[in-house]
């Protein structure tokens, strides 16, 4: 396989496919539409929890100290009413099982990972705050990646307010996870970004990338999906090279069944690499 090769295959899919893959630390070695624009889904998660480390180290918050788990959180859009979650959109009801009690802002953050959590993405952001994240991405690099506003805040997505990432900007944030070095310095301590490194190495959701990978390999690596959308972004270590990032974007029709086979075509974008991974 030449990356020519997997360009020319990729053009025949209906829709936007982009992706990024490399060496940490390098240049990419092959790249598609690494800049365009899909909707994050929840691929945003993981600026979320890096926001939230890098509060915890500031001081602002304490990761072990319990918060009350609530399903009300204020919009994005100025003067909208509160917004809820919908719990049959959520893929964890362990979150759901502690609503109106409490936990801890560190296992949110695992539920919010490992599960895609919607309900425990919403309460560690209401701790965060948006312009947390905001400068996660800005300390990475990003040129488009943005998240403005939380999951299912309907009244801010009508208004135009919206969650957006690139291929390149969500390679770049994994990157600075796994290297713990950003544009603008270290994007968290050495042993916070170990810490989000198991959490994503644990990912419970791998049916796309990983589903790429010789059973075992590691994987540190966050999915997200809704009608039309299907991303995949992780840091995959080879026991027999070096590590590297990948991120594979999907933006296609939902009516045209595309989407169906979305976690498909990313799984074999995984595997096409994987088996050049001595040539990256």
């Amino acid at each position: 396989m030449t990356w020519d090769d997997l360009d020319a295959h990729l053009d025949r899919v209906p829709g936007t496919v982009s992706a990024y893959v490399g060496r940490l630390d390098a240049p990419p070695t092959w790249t598609r539409h690494p800049d365009a624009a899909h909707y994050a889904a929840s691929t945003m998660k993981v600026a979320v929890l890096a926001a939230l480390h890098r509060a915890a180290e500031a001081g602002e918050l304490d990761l072990d100290a319990p918060v009350p788990v609530v399903n009300e959180f204020d919009s994005a859009q100025p003067g909208a009413p509160r917004f809820s979650c919908a719990q049959p959109y959520d893929n964890d009801d362990a979150v759901w099982d502690r609503l109106g009690g409490t936990a801890t802002l560190r296992w949110l953050a695992d539920r919010m990972i490992v599960r895609s959590s919607n309900l425990a993405t919403n309460v560690v952001l209401g701790h965060v705050g948006l312009p947390a994240v905001a400068d996660v991405w800005a300390s990475t690099g990003a040129r488009t990646s943005v998240t403005g506003r939380g999951i299912e805040d309907f009244a801010a997505r009508e208004a135009g307010i919206t969650n957006t990432v690139t291929a390149a900007d969500l390679a770049a944030l994994l990157g600075a996870l796994a290297s713990g070095a950003s544009t603008a310095g270290p994007i968290a301590s050495p042993a916070a970004c170990t810490a989000m490194l198991d959490v994503l190495f644990a990912q419970e959701h791998r049916e796309d990338l990983a589903a790429g990978l010789p059973e075992g390999t590691r994987i540190a690596h966050k999915n997200g999906w809704v009608r039309g959308v299907r991303h995949g972004v992780g840091v995959v270590l080879p026991d027999d090279a070096p590590p590297y990032v990948i991120a594979v974007c999907t933006t296609t029709d939902p009516d045209d069944g595309i989407a169906d086979d979305a976690c498909l075509l990313i799984a074999d974008v995984s595997a096409r690499v994987w088996a050049a991974r001595h040539r990256l």
